[in-house]
């Protein structure tokens, strides 16, 4: 007997989060490498995980054009952002932008909101500065910084996508339901992460 969707993604966030370290990816403590730390460094930190996630996830269930733009302006956007941790330039925040795009990409997908695709587009090239200047930070210590970058960025596109593979369970009634309980979930966990920097 095939599992429900919704019992289908249950199981892939208790599995997500058992495995995703909650240490943030961003710490900027020991030297950074090449590809592999530049891939990890998304994916260790559940506060950038349910983000990224959270972009795929949007942007699937606001269906096309956003189910590819969105996506694609985050890393775009990010890289932006990644620019201004290289060269030092000071951005407040960055953790508490972090940890309110979980929040609110969360609130997005839970409230199951339409807005306007470049109101949706603005609001995660944003949060995607952000993300973008904490990768940026460690970038000058990498051993290899194009690598480092590369591996991010492939990352980062793999998060999107797992978001996208989570969405299409809208076509299903249940999968509906699904999807808002996710959002509901990054929320409270960006939630988390707020008390916690503040």
């Amino acid at each position: 007997m095939e599992k429900s969707p919704v019992k289908q993604v249950q199981k892939i966030v208790w599995m997500v989060l058992a495995m995703v370290v909650l240490a943030e990816a961003h710490s900027g403590q020991g030297l950074a490498g090449g590809f592999t730390s530049g891939f990890l460094h998304p994916i260790s930190g559940l506060d950038h995980v349910v983000a990224m996630v959270s972009v795929g996830l949007w942007g699937a269930f606001l269906g096309a054009p956003a189910i590819w733009l969105l996506p694609v302006v985050f890393p775009l956007v990010m890289a932006f952002g990644g620019v201004l941790g290289v060269a030092g330039v000071p951005l407040p925040g960055v953790e508490i932008g972090i940890a309110l795009s979980a929040i609110v990409l969360g609130i997005m997908v839970a409230a199951a909101a339409k807005p306007p695709i470049w109101i949706a587009a603005v609001l995660v090239g944003i949060f995607a500065i952000f993300h973008g200047h904490a990768h940026g930070t460690e970038l000058p210590n990498a051993a290899n910084p194009l690598a480092y970058s590369l591996g991010f960025v492939v990352a980062t596109g793999l998060l999107h996508l797992s978001g996208i593979a989570f969405g299409l369970l809208d076509r299903f009634p249940s999968g509906k339901i699904a999807i808002r309980v996710l959002g509901g979930v990054v929320s409270l966990i960006g939630l988390g992460f707020l008390t916690h920097v503040l």
